[in-house]
């Protein structure tokens, strides 16, 4: 049963171009699984998180961490009564944006960008991959999806200022996006503190000891399973505090979310959209704790000295290429060559390598920059 201010799949505000419905499947469904079946959401699974392949093959990639952000979503959606469809299709499409080389390339190419007056954006230019980006139908350009979809696209993670973005004036602006949109950003960010820990205790770049000492969620949750659990392995005891962690967490944004919707007297999604602040929101206590985890990431894993040479090399390879095509954009691909008839070349540069996964990117350095440095 959906919640009185879910959004309700037969009152979706429609596709850019109409279709007819399918027989088994309803709109936010086939937006889905169009997204599972773009080759934007195939790259993700060579695109960096943090550790690339040359670390580990377990270490989550962009792929895998979109489908644990997947799975937290559609549990918190089910507790909330939300919709669990068009909370799933967003969850799976939230970064499907991302250049490669995680943050690093991100940096890189809107440095590269605003060299040239312009920015990159994630969540602009995941919106350019659904609506243009994507070729599949022989009916319309881009994968057609819904307006509730593309607007959490948009919104998920902030808000827009029309007078800035007249391009966005479709998506309500004015407006708070739908529960299922806002909880994205807190589960993008619960999924990644929690799994970085991870990956990063298990590179061993992260001690057991200084997470215990700076991060206190973590401190106290480990205390617990030692009493539980004396005789386990470390890393056993370490995944029983993430898991508590990761639970706690989950079980915090439900519980804090449903009360400041009752709080609030939301009734009908009308109510979410015109309410002056977003609703979906951890308890101030888990806020902190969450605060807390996310700096001590920065500062000792996303920062840090063995991952440096790496971030170095990924700002040069995109710094260098961007630069490479602006001198010779014969030499981009002639589908690019088009676009750049009637876009700016720069913006153009900018489409084609960020759709890019970390192998094909290095591929293309060596082709037109050569090998200066060994890529790893």
């Amino acid at each position: 049963m959906l919640a009185s201010y879910a959004v309700r799949v037969e009152e979706s505000r429609g596709r850019l171009r109409d279709e007819p419905q399918h027989p088994y499947r309803d709109a936010f469904q086939r937006d889905r699984d169009r997204v599972i079946h773009s080759r934007a959401f195939r790259r993700l699974e060579n695109k960096t998180q943090v550790f690339t392949r040359r670390h580990s093959d377990h270490f989550r990639n962009r792929l895998t961490h979109t489908i644990e952000v997947a799975q937290i979503s559609r549990t918190i959606a089910a507790q909330l009564g939300l919709n669990e469809d068009l909370v799933e299709a967003l969850a799976l499409v939230h970064d499907i944006g991302h250049p490669p080389f995680g943050h690093a390339g991100e940096k890189a190419l809107d440095a590269a960008m605003r060299a040239h007056g312009g920015y990159f954006d994630h969540n602009l230019h995941a919106l350019r991959i659904v609506e243009h980006f994507e070729q599949r139908y022989a009916g319309f350009p881009g994968l057609n999806l819904t307006f509730e979809v593309r607007e959490g696209i948009i919104k998920h993670s902030r808000d827009y200022n029309a007078a800035e973005h007249p391009e966005l004036s479709e998506y309500l602006l004015d407006q708070r996006p739908p529960l299922e949109a806002q909880l994205i950003d807190l589960t993008d960010e619960i999924a990644y503190n929690t799994a970085d820990l991870d990956d990063g205790f298990e590179a061993r770049i992260l001690k057991l000891g200084e997470i215990r000492e700076r991060v206190g969620i973590f401190a106290r949750f480990y205390r617990e399973v030692e009493t539980k659990y004396p005789q386990a392995p470390e890393k056993l005891k370490f995944n029983e505090a993430l898991k508590s962690i990761l639970n706690h967490l989950v079980t915090d944004l439900i519980e804090n979310t449903r009360a400041r919707v009752e709080s609030a007297k939301v009734a009908t999604l009308d109510d979410v959209r015109r309410h002056p602040e977003r609703l979906a929101r951890l308890s101030a206590d888990a806020e902190r704790e969450r605060a807390e985890t996310k700096k001590f990431l920065y500062d000792c894993l996303y920062f840090s000295t063995p991952l440096m040479p790496e971030k170095e090399r990924a700002e040069e390879v995109i710094r260098e290429l961007f630069e490479f095509w602006m001198a010779h954009p014969d030499e981009l691909p002639r589908s690019y060559q088009e676009f750049a008839k009637s876009d700016p070349l720069p913006r153009v540069i900018c489409d084609y390598v960020a759709g890019m996964t970390d192998n094909y990117i290095l591929a293309q350095h060596k082709k037109f920059c050569g090998t200066k440095k060994a890529t790893g």
